[in-house]
């Protein structure tokens, strides 16, 4: 009697571990590379400040197109498309924009569709945050020094962040429906992390430079030294 006791409760916990192998999950792996600038450098231009001179200066380097070392293009967007069934659960912590120098800080931000972006002014004069969007509301709101403003993003679009006062600032908030996407750092680098193996079109988008493509494929291993060139050859 002891041994058919037992048989049962063997059987229930190789139950178990069969279930527990085949909810392991699928592998993944990361897309790392950089973006450069294709041909010569252009010159760097500089913008000429005629307001708010003791906060935001007399010039300031144009930031609508910025290289890093090699030619890296920083703030340019990286994303591919998300494999069929996946399942993303974003983080709820708000995404931080400074306003700095009469600059936003960060440039480029990503949120989750349904995701706050809180922008703090933290010059000691007046900003105000002007968007240009098509699929999210518009919001046009002063902000005076030490403020901050939650702005919520319910629907995936880039969206465009003015200062009406100070005419060169600009950010763009990137509201997105998956996780796989990156801001380029400061020499183009990028990592997409947790792609399912595949073949992939990997796009990316720049404020000036507008968008290209890539074809990449993913194995069980991380796909690194991908390349893209933007820009003039």
């Amino acid at each position: 009697m002891r041994s058919s006791a037992r048989r049962p409760a063997c059987v229930v916990g190789l139950g178990v571990i069969v279930c527990l192998l085949s909810a392991a999950p699928a592998p993944a792996a990361s897309i790392k590379g950089a973006v450069i600038y294709a041909g010569p450098a252009p010159e760097k231009k500089m913008i000429p400040i005629n307001i708010d001179q003791y906060v935001c200066g007399k010039s300031r380097e144009a930031e609508d197109l910025v290289l890093g070392a090699n030619r890296g293009i920083r703030w340019a967007v990286v994303s591919v498309q998300p494999p069929p069934g996946n399942k993303w659960e974003p983080s709820t912590k708000p995404v931080q924009v400074d306003q700095q120098g009469c600059v936003y800080a960060p440039r480029v931000v990503i949120v989750p569709v349904g995701g706050t972006v809180e922008f703090l002014n933290s010059d000691p004069l007046l900003h105000n945050l002007h968007s240009v969007s098509t699929e999210n509301p518009t919001f046009n709101r002063t902000q005076p020094k030490g403020r901050t403003i939650p702005v919520i993003f319910k629907k995936a679009e880039t969206v465009r962040v003015d200062c009406d006062l100070h005419t060169w600032m600009r950010a763009w908030v990137v509201a997105t429906d998956h996780p796989f996407i990156a801001v380029t750092g400061p020499a183009g680098e990028f990592a997409i992390d947790n792609v399912p193996p595949g073949k992939y079109t990997l796009k990316i988008w720049q404020e000036t430079l507008g968008t290209v493509s890539r074809e990449v494929t993913v194995g069980d291993k991380d796909t690194t030294g991908v390349t893209v060139e933007m820009g003039k050859k």
